[in-house]
């Protein structure tokens, strides 16, 4: 029988209460608050708190304070991730971001997501959907991208959005929900 763990690792429904979930939220939570007490003048103790908590993440990345995710080692982000004030990851799911990808203040990325009927709802399960963001993508600010999302290379997403569906690579996209506004080329 699968653990709740591998349950929402792979999409099932699951109960977040389980004491191991709870215990890696927890964990989560500890380094998030030292990360987030650290200084403008500590980006070595900062780097080294990231590698500790994130699942994988590349040579150079920079998070501001402050930041909050659910467990951290469903994280991977790739070389020049850069993340503004105020970010949210719920990585219930795998959340793969690719290399020098930029979000502004406030970006939400969900991998975490409930069941529509309420009934279901109610007895506490839970279910996740990966998010996957590729390489040279731009978040504007307060961008929310929803579980399930894929948005492809070299795309920008305008501040405020809302991404409830797949984005091409290669765009501009923006609106709540989330449309395709034109194709971005190379200059």
């Amino acid at each position: 029988m699968a653990s709740e763990r591998e349950k929402m690792l792979s999409g099932e429904l699951y109960l977040a209460a389980d004491t191991e979930l709870v215990a890696l939220r927890r964990a989560a939570r500890r380094l998030t608050h030292t990360f987030n007490a650290t200084r403008e003048d500590e980006p070595e103790a900062r780097v080294a708190i990231l590698r500790e908590l994130l699942g994988a993440c590349g040579p150079n990345i920079e998070i501001e304070p402050p930041f909050r995710c659910d467990y951290g080692a469903n994280i991977s982000v790739g070389d020049g991730f850069y993340m503004n004030f105020d970010g949210v990851i719920l990585d219930c799911a795998a959340v793969e971001i690719g290399a020098h990808v930029l979000c502004g203040p406030g970006v939400h990325i969900y991998a975490a997501t409930h069941p529509l009927l309420a009934n279901e709802r109610m007895t506490g399960l839970e279910s996740a959907r990966p998010v996957r963001i590729g390489d040279r993508v731009w978040l504007g600010g307060r961008v929310i991208v929803c579980p399930g999302v894929t948005i492809g290379a070299d795309t920008t997403i305008a501040a405020g959005s809302v991404v409830t569906r797949d984005i091409p690579a290669g765009v501009l996209a923006g609106g709540n929900p989330c449309r395709v506004i034109r194709r971005l080329d190379e200059r």
